[in-house]
């Protein structure tokens, strides 16, 4: 009887897990390179890399899905995700969603100019009477997006606002600096556009999952995993690969993209 007792808990146990492997997580995502974007219809990207390896060690099946980050935002609060990745955290959605308390990755929005066009910009306040681009959607700080001494000119795409700031329609631009140094070797404007050394906000991205049963314990068991990998030579490696680039040991200010639905 014993060892009829154990035979069959390995039984159910086998297709608990055949179960498990069978559901698919939808993972929902704005494309935002080199963090996460589509190549040839192919999801790329570190912190895709990242959470797809964390996933697989995990035994879980992932589906992705790129689309405007409204969309995203939309398809979590009508139940039609079941995640998203590069989200970044406040309270509001800490009381929707579910985060691994150990982060993907660590975001520095600094500013970008014309190398023919040159500004010394050592604070905002140094932004006086400028026209800087933005990306559609996206929350710099309370203190850049509330100054009023110089202007926010938002462009759907980050493309774009690389082709303005090359003819002169916008002073300066503002994002990542991991983002900007990866279109600029993508567009090959490397030594006519340049980063500034200005901080303007650094925050941290997480992937995040809904509150449903048992995600709790998902978000759990992938910070454990996430903070072994990061430990382990392949992911120096990766973030080698995809440029790495050093921050501060500073503590993160927190901000969000204003395109909540």
């Amino acid at each position: 009887m014993p060892y009829f007792a154990r035979l069959l808990t390995v039984v159910l146990l086998s297709c608990m897990s055949l179960l498990a492997r069978a559901e698919q997580l939808r993972i929902v995502t704005d494309p935002w390179a080199p963090y996460v974007y589509e190549e040839n219809g192919e999801p790329k990207g570190i912190d895709y890399e990242i959470t797809a390896e964390i996933f697989k060690r995990l035994g879980v099946d992932v589906r992705w899905e790129f689309m405007p980050w409204k969309r995203c935002m939309l398809m979590l609060e009508q139940g039609l995700a079941d995640g998203v990745i590069d989200i970044f955290q406040n309270e509001l959605r800490s009381t929707q969603l579910y985060y691994p308390n150990e982060p993907l990755s660590v975001v520095e929005f600094v500013l970008f100019q014309a190398n023919d066009r040159p500004h010394d910009i050592k604070s905002l306040d140094d932004l006086k009477d400028l026209t800087v681009g933005t990306s559609a959607g996206y929350d710099y700080g309370a203190e850049f997006m509330q100054a009023t001494a110089f202007r926010r000119e938002a462009a759907p795409t980050q493309e774009a606002n690389f082709g303005k700031l090359q003819r002169g329609r916008i002073d300066l631009l503002i994002t990542d600096r991991r983002v900007g140094r990866y279109m600029l070797a993508q567009t090959g404007l490397q030594d006519r556009i340049s980063e500034l050394p200005l901080v303007v906000s650094r925050h941290k991205q997480y992937l995040a999952v809904r509150r449903n049963a048992g995600m709790d314990l998902l978000a759990q068991r992938f910070a454990a995993e996430l903070r072994r990998f990061k430990q382990e030579p392949a992911y120096a490696e990766l973030q080698a690969r995809y440029g790495h680039v050093a921050t501060p040991n500073t503590e993160t200010v927190e901000q969000q993209e204003s395109s909540t639905p």
